[in-house]
């Protein structure tokens, strides 16, 4: 597959910063997301925090996603509006969970997960045929159950607090994906409006449990 540059330069970023972050503590610390710190006025933690990882897993696999479905959204788009749909996403990502975390001020979270979401979201609906080979699944899947079971599986670690991982942010990042494609895209309501449907349910299902006062 071939690689745009921009798509280089963002992971490039994200692997630069991330293991400054993995060897600088102080760094790490001041550019997370932290909700006390974002109330305090250091809002560009709402946007550093998304080029910082846990570990190199972490990091990998965010990379990993991005690779595969970014050239998805720059064929169909264009590289400006990739570059939006990543910045929106990643944003949204961290307003939601300022939202879900406000009064939380030790709440802290880092990871391109939220942008890397809103991607993989767009991506379905432009192509929601595509096909995925996974290492652990030995057959392919398609993608939209991919983002279904990524997106469920982050509801189930926000719930349940795994990690130093921003999961409200993955369902913020898709939120933006979602929307912002169907923004730049409207003609998709009418050639794959049950896709639309379909990628719907785990943010609704969110937003249920949040009702419900079950997050």
């Amino acid at each position: 597959m071939d690689i745009s540059l921009v798509t280089i330069v963002i992971i490039a970023a994200n692997v630069i910063i991330s293991l400054k972050g993995f060897e600088d503590y102080g760094f790490f610390e001041k550019y997370k997301f932290n909700v006390g710190g974002v109330r305090r006025g250091e809002q560009i933690r709402m946007f550093s925090s998304g080029f910082l990882h846990v570990d190199t897993m972490h990091l990998f696999f965010n990379m990993f996603t991005l690779y595969f479905f970014a050239e998805v959204v720059i064929y169909n788009l264009s590289t400006i509006n990739f570059i939006i749909i990543y910045v929106a996403s990643l944003l949204l990502g961290s307003l939601l969970s300022l939202y879900f975390h406000k009064d939380e001020y030790h709440y802290s979270a880092v990871g391109a997960s939220g942008a890397v979401t809103g991607i993989l979201y767009s991506a379905i609906l432009l192509e929601p045929n595509m096909q995925l080979g996974l290492l652990f699944i030995p057959l392919p899947i398609p993608a939209y159950v991919f983002g279904i079971l990524y997106l469920l599986y982050s509801i189930y670690g926000m719930k349940n607090r795994i990690g130093n991982i921003g999961h409200d942010a993955h369902i913020g990042g898709a939120i933006g994906g979602y929307v912002v494609t169907l923004m730049l895209a409207p003609s998709l309501f009418e050639t794959d409006l049950m896709m639309i449907v379909l990628l719907a349910v785990p943010i609704v299902i969110l937003f249920v449990m949040h009702k419900m006062g079950k997050l």
